[in-house]
């Protein structure tokens, strides 16, 4: 099947359609059933309405919205997509605190460039940074979670390092729904590679080798194009 993701059609087993909301660019993931990865910054229902009429999927066949981690621009409108799709709100336990209290706390900067922008932009973005509080429908609690059950054949993963409670999709074709355990996008990063903000870089970089072996054939990061997963292990040193 020919998916577009971004620019470019990619060829894989089931149907990727980014939607890109504000900062973001979450994910529509449909096969048998339909599960949304992230839902953008606040005040997005509109754009999520209009690009959601130009694909072949109705707005009640989304039955999961995951949400990487609680952050304002991942999370921002998912309640309203909610109550527009009728999905049900996912989050992991570590993190649901900050999605019921629409509260976030900016990630520490763990480049030159992150240290710097995170002064910045948490004065620009000091109005959007709070969003619409709500309580999940579901809160994952372990360290992975099937998707099977939703028409999806793939795994929520516990990816923790840019927030304690971040967390990825990982579908058995081999893409990895990634958050922001990567960026590849201005104004974050040039290139593909780790991201510039982190609760904890290290565990971060553990999380990565946990997944990499796991089969991931393409990244699709949360801020920029995706890409293959041969740059992070590049960066990463790693081997199996």
């Amino acid at each position: 099947m020919q998916v577009w993701c971004l620019k470019k059609p990619i060829i894989v087993s089931l149907s990727v359609y980014p939607i890109r909301l504000g900062l973001t660019v979450c994910y529509l993931i449909k096969d048998k059933g339909a599960v949304l990865f992230d839902a953008g910054m606040p005040r997005k229902i509109n754009r999520f309405k209009r690009s959601l009429s130009g694909m072949p999927v109705d707005p009640s066949e989304i039955s999961l919205i995951i949400l990487s981690h609680a952050h304002f621009d991942h999370a921002g409108t998912a309640k309203d997509i909610r109550e527009f799709t009728g999905a049900r709100i996912l989050i992991h336990r570590e993190d649901e605190t900050f999605l019921e209290q629409s509260r976030m706390v900016w990630p520490k900067g763990v480049t030159r460039w992150g240290k710097i922008s995170a002064f910045i932009f948490k004065i620009i973005l000091k109005r959007v940074m709070r969003y619409p509080h709500a309580k999940p429908d579901m809160v994952m609690d372990t360290e992975e979670f099937s998707l099977r059950e939703y028409g999806i054949d793939g795994r929520i993963l516990h990816t923790p390092g840019h927030t304690r409670g971040s967390v990825s999709v990982l579908l058995e074709s081999g893409e990895l729904f990634a958050g922001c355990m990567a960026h590849n996008r201005f104004p974050f990063r040039l290139t593909p590679g780790l991201p510039i903000y982190a609760d904890d870089i290290e565990e971060l970089k553990q999380s990565w080798k946990k997944i990499l072996p796991l089969g991931v054939k393409i990244v699709y990061p949360a801020h920029g194009r995706p890409f293959h997963p041969d740059k992070m292990k590049k960066e990463l040193g790693f081997t199996p």
